[in-house]
């Protein structure tokens, strides 16, 4: 390797920039990696692991939002089902189902959203599951972060930070996050 000018010195100092600058590096490569943040995003609730609420920015003058989760992996030997859903930000929130209905894809309420033993269940945007947050007392903004509260049949109720992001790619690209 060869190091430039500064850098070129025998002695202590070459060992001191040296270690700095492996710290500075590998401190960069942590933050752009999510080190840190990455862990934050999954909460186990009893054989339950809720991986990652999001939420997409909300349109200006449009009352509902939705919140998701990449997904909900059930480890357990039972089933269990999301049975409701809260947060401060709606005055209540819906589990929504996408459903096919004589050729069009329409959206419906469901009482709740069953999930399998030992398997995961998505919710994320694009996919067949979703919680719509019904009337938003405010406009959700990128980089916003509120709590949402889910009731299950077995693993009880969990309160999980949805953070509000802009999708890495846009809806031409197919919505993945």
């Amino acid at each position: 390797m060869v190091f430039p000018a500064p850098y070129a010195l025998n002695g202590p100092s070459l060992a001191l920039r040296a270690a700095g600058a492996l710290l500075a590096v590998m401190a960069y490569g942590a933050l752009m990696t999510g080190a840190g943040s990455a862990q934050a995003h999954d909460v186990k609730t009893g054989d339950l692991v809720l991986d990652h609420a999001y939420a997409m920015p909300s349109l200006a003058g449009v009352a509902n939002g939705a919140a998701y989760l990449r997904g909900i992996r059930n480890r357990g030997d039972q089933p269990d089902r999301l049975i409701g859903a809260s947060s401060p930000v709606a005055a209540r929130v819906e589990l929504h189902r996408m459903m096919l209905d004589a050729g069009v894809m329409r959206m419906r309420e469901v009482p709740f959203i069953e999930l399998p033993a030992q398997a995961e269940t998505a919710l994320r945007h694009g996919g067949d599951y979703h919680l719509m947050l019904v009337d938003l007392k405010r406009r959700l903004q990128d980089g916003d972060r509120f709590d949402l509260t889910l009731k299950f049949e077995r693993a009880g109720t969990q309160t999980v930070k949805v953070w509000v992001q802009t999708p890495r790619e846009s809806a031409s690209s197919g919505h993945r996050h």
